[in-house]
């Protein structure tokens, strides 16, 4: 059976990307490429500083390692997990 990672409600697909720069902005992963350690409270400021980004097009991200793409998907998985959970048992 072949495995997909299709996203099963779409209109989620902005929230986790916002989501996803704002984790990796509070761990510094992006500030490298964007002028050294820059840290912004906005992800979508992110996409707009310097380098491809002021483009329009997508910023090369190839100095992040597995590991550390790793820890954002699992800081995103805790954090909705905790928020699932709120919304349960309040």
């Amino acid at each position: 059976m072949a495995r997909t990672n299709r996203t099963v409600v779409p209109e989620s697909r902005a929230m986790l990307k916002q989501m996803q720069y704002e984790i990796a902005s509070e761990f510094g992963l992006y500030g490298a490429s964007y002028g050294g350690g820059m840290d912004t409270e906005f992800a979508s400021e992110l996409g707009t500083v310097g380098g491809a980004g002021s483009t329009g097009g997508t910023p090369y991200l190839g100095h992040l390692t597995s590991r550390d793409n790793g820890s954002v998907g699992g800081e995103i998985t805790k954090r909705l997990i905790k928020q699932a959970e709120q919304s349960l048992f309040t």
